[in-house]
Parts: C-alpha cells; structure tokens; sequence
C-alpha cells in the first residue's frame, strides 16, 4: 500500500494564510508569481548588463517598488471608480502631451520629458494606460460590434495622442498606444472585412508617414531592417551586434557576466532596449525560452481572468492591457532579434526604465481590480 504525503499543519496553515492575504488584497497569485519571477530575472540581467553598476540596480529596485506599490494601489479600486475617471484621464494625459510639445524637457534628440523638479517624467506613458481605459468606456453602453459613426469616434482616441507623441518623436510609444486601442476595437467583434480594409487604410497611412512624418532616423531604421549590412557603422551598427551576442551565445550561453559583446560595450543600449541580446549571449537560447514561456504564461493567466469577467467595460479594457503586453514582448524580441525594425520599445519588467514598468505593473493592478470585483460590476 502506497501512503500518500500528508501536509503539516503548519504547511496548511501557511498556504491558508498566504490565499487569505492575496483574497485581503485583490490579487491574483498566479500572475502574481509570474510577474515577480520575471522581474527577478530582470534584475540579474540588467546587473550583468548595466556593467554592474550600483546606481542603476538600486534605481531599478526603486522602480520595481514604485510599480508594485501603484499595482497594489490600484488593485483596490473599484471598476465602477475606474470608469467614471477614463475619460478624464485621457483628457487630463493629452494635456500633458500638448504641455510637452510646447515647454518639455529636451534629452537625446527628443522632446518627451517633463521636469517637475522632484520628478521627471514620460506623460505618453499615461496614455498607454488611459487610450484602452478611454476606448473602453465609450463601448461600454453602446451596441456591439461597433458601428461606423463609434468607429470614428475611437480612430480619434487613438490617433490623437499618437500623433502628438509621433512628433516628440517616439515611434515606439505611439505604436504600443495605437495598438491598446486597437485591441480594445477588435475585442468589440470588429468583423473581419473591416479588419482587411483597416490594414489597407493602414498601408496608405503608412506611406503618408514616411513621406511627411517619420525623421530621418526613423527612416534610417526601417531601410537598416531591410538590409542591416548597408551601413554596419552607422544605422546597421545595433541591429548588427545585437545578431552577433545572441547567435555566439548558442544553446547555453557563454554564462552570467560572460558575454563579451555586452561587458567589452559592443552592443549599445545594452541595459534598455537591447537587454534581450544580453540574455542570448550570457544565458544562451535555453535563457530566452525560459523568459518568453514566463511571457506567455502571464498572457495566458491575464486572458483567463478576462474571460471570468461578464462586463463590457472590464473585459474589453483587461484583455487590451493582455493582449498589449504580448505586443510588447513581441516587437522587443522581434527587434532585437532583426525580424523588425528598430523602435525602441523596452522588454517588459526587465529593461531599465522607470516610468515603463510603473505604468506596466499599475496596468496589471487594473486588471486584477477587474477580476477580484467582476461580481461588483455593474450594481
């Protein structure tokens, strides 16, 4: 006869004690998990990356905090608060975009900062967070699929803060932003020929940016994208090295503070953008798969607690903020790896930046808001 294990009591009361607080605080423990495993891995990636600089991992540490805080504050908030205060979110964040145009803080070629004095931030990172919150709202009483008269209604939700941020100039925010949206239309039942004729439209916009919108730069990296190998010294030069740490790490890498084309500062942008490269080259492709499956296992857990969700407003605004999560993993790992083009949209929760992972963590703290009060919704 086969004796199964028996808990502890105080294995039992453990457990208990851990399910009553994660209850207590509205949390999920699942995405919970997930989201603190791949941090964690962040900060032992970004610690090799950052050429172990101090500074820099205790700022990250503040960061993380910072965004654990907003995710635990905003778990707390009722959806019925978060909907009457959507629109004047977006509102209040297309301000500061307009305050940026005209006085921001200037930093690499960009105009995107705002410099409070004890602060300094990035007001388009709002509006990832505010353009799903706002598009969501509007749908939320209206008949579904939207008509054509909503759909207008939400190509200038969206639009709007993307071409102001567009002329700051930051391509990457303005594509993440434009597809929260976008998700929170295609969640709605957007049918399909309207979706063929969106990409179509989409092709003519995008001609017209690249006459009339895009820099010079912005150009430059679609043209490396195409053929890298054109300018290695120049535009090609990221793209470049990023492919060399990644295929010389192999299956296993060369090991943690090891790869050579990270610690010798071949590779630019090492700490942000191109973080991923550094994974391949110290940690191999095992390292990778290990952090996208965590990726996709944090999608999965967020489009599941979606689907418990019954509320026009909750389940079309948490499936955005799931959904874009995934386009950020996607376009980053895509980039660096020379299957996109070069936007500068950050890893999410493990490249170093502050306002991205506050704004990201406080998206999920939404969400887990969502699902712990789906019952609420609506009374």
């Amino acid at each position: 006869m086969i004796r199964q294990p028996v808990e502890s009591p105080s294995a039992r009361r453990t457990i208990t004690i851990a399910t009553r607080l994660l209850l207590a605080l509205q949390l999920d423990g699942p995405l919970l998990v997930g989201l603190g495993l791949i941090a964690c891995f962040g900060l032992v990636v970004l610690y090799s990356a950052s050429g172990q600089d101090m500074g820099k991992m205790v700022r990250a540490v503040l960061h993380l905090c910072l965004g654990t805080a907003a995710m635990l504050g905003l778990a707390q908030v009722r959806p019925q608060l978060l909907r009457r205060v959507a629109p004047w979110l977006y509102g209040f964040g297309v301000f500061l975009l307009v305050v940026v145009f005209v006085e921001g803080e200037i930093g690499k070629g960009a105009q995107r900062w705002l410099d409070l004095g004890f602060i300094r931030f990035q007001p388009s990172e709002i509006l990832k967070i505010a353009v799903p919150m706002a598009c969501a709202w509007y749908l939320q009483e209206r008949p579904l699929p939207p008509s054509a008269k909503s759909l207008g209604v939400l190509a200038a939700i969206i639009l709007v803060p993307s071409a102001l941020i567009i002329k700051q100039p930051d391509l990457g925010t303005a594509l993440l932003i434009m597809a929260a949206g976008t998700m929170v239309i295609i969640m709605a039942g957007l049918p399909v020929w309207i979706m063929l004729a969106g990409l179509l439209a989409g092709s003519g916009a995008a001609w017209f940016a690249w006459a009339h919108l895009l820099h010079d730069y912005q150009r430059e990296r679609v043209l490396t994208f195409i053929d890298p190998q054109n300018d290695p010294l120049g535009s090609g030069y990221h793209i470049i090295q990023s492919q060399i740490a990644i295929g010389s790490g192999g299956v296993f890498g060369k090991g943690w503070m090891n790869g050579s084309q990270a610690q010798l500062d071949y590779l630019p942008e090492r700490h942000t953008d191109f973080i991923f490269a550094v994974i391949g080259e110290e940690f191999g492709m095992l390292g990778q798969m290990l952090l996208v499956l965590l990726y996709l296992f944090v999608v999965a857990r967020a489009l599941y607690l979606t689907s418990q969700m019954q509320d026009t407003f909750a389940r079309l605004l948490a499936s955005s903020l799931a959904l874009t999560f995934f386009v950020y993993v996607f376009i980053n790992t895509g980039m660096v790896s020379g299957l996109l083009p070069v936007v500068g949209v950050p890893l999410p929760l493990v490249s170093y930046g502050g306002t991205s992972m506050v704004t990201l963590l406080a998206g999920f703290g939404i969400l887990m808001s969502l699902y712990s009060h789906r019952k609420l919704v609506g009374t």
